[in-house]
Parts: structure tokens; sequence; C-alpha cells
């Protein structure tokens, strides 16, 4: 170890953290902030046993490991006060400090939740053949998520080079561990999933920074994970508002004889390895540095991102995918459809994987991944039953490049990807300032009409398209269905692609290999101009269906996110009678956004709706019926706008 390297990061994190505190208590910086002032040798010690190239996935307190890993302290200071010149550009804040440059992909403020992307992050690592490692970092708090335990398990049974780095500071937020963990040695948990694992003193640099070298080459040379528990303690408040009520000034006073930075400093005297003097000198060095970082921060305070600018970083640059119709169709089932896409994805690009329950012998719950298993077995990864950690995964993965696809086998269980999805895949390119894509697809099959119950039978598309970041489509036919997620995996952004399980059997066109449908294009299917009969996914093919003896043009939405609005407007300001048919309850549903595209630009059109009603769809066949659009709800509502029945 760098002697003078370790002192001098060391005092740097501790400066950085006590100037955050000074100019807070100024009002001179907005929002929150985390530290972790104390635990300087738990981040110094880790940085410094790493290799290079090895990604760490930090918490929310985040300062340290930072600064340890090499990330710029007036950048930091920028980010602090919302500056362009920020790490993330001033988007990020306190819990957002990502450094790709320095193999730092960026905390995450939802505890716990940055475990399973650190194990996309290993798992991306090991399709690559690289020698790194992924290391995720979690608090004693975090050990009790869920999420964690699923990742534990996940990184265990397909062998990831994965680092559990555990920092155990005695408390969550404020409730102490032995009052909310069950046992008395959290890394022993480890055991329960076959894990290596020990303890180390994380206040003392030397023992963390032997404990992370054994651990690493552990990883290495036998390709599997290691937990490891660092014992240490935050001198200060969990966020600037602590006021510390939960814990005494006698336990503080004790954890304050042992500062890591004291310690280590005496070391180094005892040892004859550096002399006082010197010491001094790496701390009046350390200090001026940060003092520096923060002048020339300050300096450049005002220089914020443009609304403009920002509203640029909500999602990359759109894909060029130009509509292709193919050559030759031939026919087959909304099923074999998407089978035939997943194939043509993983013949096309090395990248790409799904993961998901039960895809490879049994075919997947719905025969939609049917013998891919035999052609693709290494690019078809079954899961345990944890959602929450194989789509953190694939969001891990995605932001090292790979093209992963996950699928959820009921939309219903989209909730628990939901932290996934929305809280790292769709906002990561935007609180990294652009440094960070996440290109996955997320499948799911959703809907009622089959007599699966309420908790099998959402269709929560309406959930995330009020999510920035995501892209949200909904095929009704086979032919679209293979398009459309063809177009999908050559996003750069995260794409939910809601497949009707009602509709899987269905038979049409399919499209050949050169057969592609980008994501917001809607295809029309012009049969008069009497009524515009706008859906999509089986609400769609219900309304065609109903409606065939119409003099009527439908309007195959296709996408849900973004939506293709000038058709919506072309062909409503062309024929005046609008019919929308959807599986959902209408309010925040697809059908009021489209009201809203018509009314704000002034087409004057009739309007009506058949939507689900506001309730869960019940078991009973009749009653399920009733509560979706059905035949009755369609015809009744179109000739009401037509006036009469043709």
């Amino acid at each position: 170890m760098d002697f003078i390297r370790a002192l001098g990061l060391m005092y740097r994190s501790r400066f950085f953290e006590e100037k955050l505190q000074e100019e807070f208590s100024l009002g001179n910086l907005y929002g929150t902030t985390h530290l972790s002032i104390g635990q300087e040798a738990s981040h110094v010690g880790l940085a410094l046993a790493l290799d290079q190239g090895d990604w760490i996935v930090p918490t929310h307190r985040c300062h340290g490991f930072n600064i340890a890993y090499g990330s710029d302290m007036a950048a930091m200071f920028s980010e602090m006060l919302g500056s362009r010149h920020g790490l993330c550009k001033g988007l990020g804040g306190s819990m957002h400090m990502t450094d790709v440059e320095h193999y730092n992909l960026g905390s995450s403020a939802v505890v716990g939740s940055g475990v399973p992307i650190a194990g996309g992050v290993a798992f991306a690592l090991k399709r690559q053949k690289s020698r790194n490692i992924s290391v995720a970092i979690f608090g004693d708090g975090a050990s009790s998520r869920g999420s964690v335990h699923e990742m534990m398990n996940l990184a265990s049974v397909w062998n990831l080079p994965l680092l559990f780095y555990m920092e155990n500071n005695h408390y969550g937020m404020s409730a102490p561990t032995e009052r909310v963990i069950s046992t008395s040695s959290i890394h022993s948990r480890a055991e329960g999933y076959s894990m290596a694992h020990r303890k180390v003193d994380g206040n003392d640099i030397l023992s963390v920074y032997g404990a992370v070298k054994e651990a690493r080459k552990y990883i290495e040379e036998e390709g599997k994970p290691y937990f490891l528990e660092v014992d240490t303690y935050r001198l200060c408040g969990h966020s600037k508002s602590d006021k510390l009520l939960y814990r005494t000034r006698e336990e503080e006073e004790e954890w304050r004889k042992k500062d890591p930075i004291h310690a280590f400093s005496r070391y180094l005297v005892g040892n004859c390895l550096l002399a006082e003097e010197k010491i001094e000198e790496i701390r009046a060095e350390a200090e001026k540095d940060v003092l520096d970082a923060w002048r020339r921060a300050w300096e450049t305070k005002d220089e914020i991102l443009s609304l403009e600018e920002a509203s640029s970083l909500v999602t990359p640059e759109n894909v060029n995918i130009e509509f292709s119709p193919g050559k030759e169709n031939h026919q087959g089932t909304y099923r074999e459809a998407v089978r035939e896409a997943i194939a043509e994805i993983f013949e096309d690009d090395e990248r790409a994987t799904l993961m998901g329950e039960d895809i490879g012998a049994y075919g997947g719950c719905f025969g939609v991944t049917g013998e891919l298993y035999k052609t693709w077995g290494d690019r078809m990864l079954e899961t345990p039953v944890s959602e929450e950690a194989f789509s953190g995964m694939a969001t891990g993965a995605s932001m090292l490049g790979e093209r992963p696809m996950v699928e959820i086998m009921y939309a219903d269980f989209m909730t628990l990807a939901s932290d996934a999805v929305i809280n790292h895949g769709a906002k990561t390119y935007f609180m990294s300032g652009g440094q960070l894509k996440c290109p996955m697809v997320v499948r799911t099959a959703m809907g009622g009409g089959t007599g699966h119950g309420a908790q099998h039978t959402a269709c929560p598309e309406a959930m995330f398209l009020n999510v920035p970041g995501l892209k949200v489509c909904a095929p009704s036919s086979p032919w679209t269905a293979k398009a459309l997620l063809k177009a999908a995996v050559k996003e750069e952004c995260p794409v939910v692609f809601f497949e009707h399980k009602a509709l899987y059997g269905n038979k049409g066109e399919i499209g050949d290999s050169s057969a592609i449908l980008p994501i917001g294009k809607a295809l029309v299917e012009e049969k008069g101009d009497k009524l515009l009969v706008i859906g999509y996914s089986r609400g769609y093919c219900e309304a065609l269906q109903a409606l065939s003896g119409y003099e009527a043009t439908f309007l195959d939405l296709c996408s849900l996110k973004p939506l293709d609005e000038e058709a919506i407007k072309k062909w409503a300001r062309k024929i005046g009678k609008v019919l929308i048919v959807e599986n959902v309850p209408l309010q925040s549903s697809v059908a009021e956004s489209i009201i809203r595209i018509i009314m704000e630009e002034g087409i004057k059109a009739e309007i009506r709706v058949v939507s689900a009603l506001d309730m869960p769809l019940a078991f009973s066949r009749k009653l399920e019926y009733e509560a979706l659009p059905n035949r009755e709800r369609i015809l009744k509502e179109a000739d009401s706008l037509i006036g009469e029945k043709l």
C-alpha cells in the first residue's frame, strides 16, 4: 500500500465532507446530503485494494468512495451546487455521483437496490470474459432488503465475480442494528448462500486493504462471489438534518477514540514509516486541495444547464430505425412471432440475452420461448423466482453495453421489477448526465379474458406511461409483435413490452427477418371514413372484430410511449368521429392522452371511449367479460357516434 496516498485520500474525504457541512450551515448548498465522516478507512482501503477496471456501485453515502476512486473534487462540489460542471452536470446531486471514467457506476438512493445493479455489472464482466470484478456497496440497513438476498442467492448460483461490501456502521438510519437484525453476525448470513465471508475492522485501513485483497483474489481464482462485512461507525448524523437523538454522547466518544485517520497516523509514526512532519504536510496539502476545489466550483456555480439541455438527457438520442414491411410474410401465431423475434435477435447481436423464470425446458409460462433453449442455451438464462434481482441485473448489465431482455411471467409482477425499471433503468441516463445508457427490454404478459383472477390479469401499462426515460409497446398482432420487438432491442433506453396473454394463440401474418416497426409508429387499416377506431393490444383486436362490417378506419397504436401523435391528429381531423378502445380503466390511461392530443390541436371531434371498468378482474367468466371492453359495449358506442349501424 502507498501510505502517503492512502492518508492523503482519507484526509481529502474528511475535509471534503466537513466543507459540505460548513456550506450547508451557511445556506450555500441546496437539498440534502449523507456524510460518512469516520468511515474513511473503509472507502480508501477498498479503493486501493481493487484493480484498474474493477467497477464499484456505491450507496447514497458515496462521497468517500468517489474521492478514493479518483473523482475530481471540484466536479463533485459542482455537482452539489447543481452546476453543469458537476460529475453528472448537476442532475444527480449528492446521492447520484456517477463517474464512468473512474469505473464508478454511480450510487443508488434506494437502499439496497444498487446491489442487483452491481450483480448485473458482474454478469456483464463475466460474459465479456473480463478478469475484473464488480463491488456492491451497501450498509447494514440494506442487508435486510429482499433484493439483497435475492442477489446473494443468484450471484452464488451463477458464480458471478461480485464482492458484497457491507459497511456496518451500526445504524440503518436511526434504528440500531441489534434491534432490527436477527443475527449478531450479518456476514454469517452468507453461509445460507454457500458464499465465502468474513468480518473486518473497518476503522483499520490496513485490515480493510488486506481483507479486500484476499476477497478479490478468491473471486478471481475461484470464480465465486464473496461477502465482506466492514465494521465501522459514522461520527456524523444520517443526513444533514439528523439531530442524533437516538444515540448517546458516550457511545460517540468511544468511537471517536477509534477515528481511522488518527489511528492510521499513529501507526505510521509509531512504526517509523512517516514522520510527524510528513503527516502534517499530507494533512495540509489535502486541506488546500479541498479548499481549492471548492473555490473553483463556487466560481462557476451559476453555470447551470438550460431546461432544454436537461430535457435532452431524459433519453438518449432516438435510434434511426426505418419502417420495413419485409419481403415476404408467413402464417403463424402471436406466440411464434415473439419466439422468432428472440431467435433473430440472438442471431444478430451476440450481446443479447434473455433472463426469466421457466424459459428453458418448460418453454416459458405461455410457451413463448418453446425450444429456443436447445439452440441458445447459453443466452437463455433461467432464473430463480427473484424478479427484483434479475431485473436489476439486466439493468446493470445494460449499462456495460449488454443487450438484455427480461421476461416477467405476469404483468402484475411488474411491481416487483419496477424499482429496477423505473428508479434505475429509466432515470440513469438523466441522473448520470448522459454517462450511462440502459438498452434493455422487459417483456411481460398482461391482460384478462383468460380466467386467471385479479392478481394475474393486470394491464399496468398506464403505470409506466408517466415515467420519463421509458418507452412502452403493446402490439396487437403476430406481425407487429415480431417487428416491434426487433426494433425495441435496438433502442438505447429501457423498453417495456406488453404482450397480451389472450393474443398468444391468435394466428396471422408474420414478417420475415427484414420486417421492422419503429417504436412510435402506428399502423392504419382503412375500411371507410364514417368512424375512426383507435386501440392497441387486445382492445384493438376486439374493436376490429366487432366493427368488421363498419365503414371505419382502424388505427393500431402499437406503441404507447411515444404515441404516434401525428397519425392521431391526421385521422381524427379527417374523420371527426373517434372511438377509443382499451383494456384498462379510463383514468390516467392512453385514451385520456389521445383525448388531450385531439383537444389541444383544436380538432372538432366527437369522442367515445370503451375501457375496462374501474375494478379488479373477477374470476367469474361472466363478470370478467362485463368488466372488459366487449362486443356489445363497442357496438353501442360506435352506433351512438355514427347515428346508425352500417
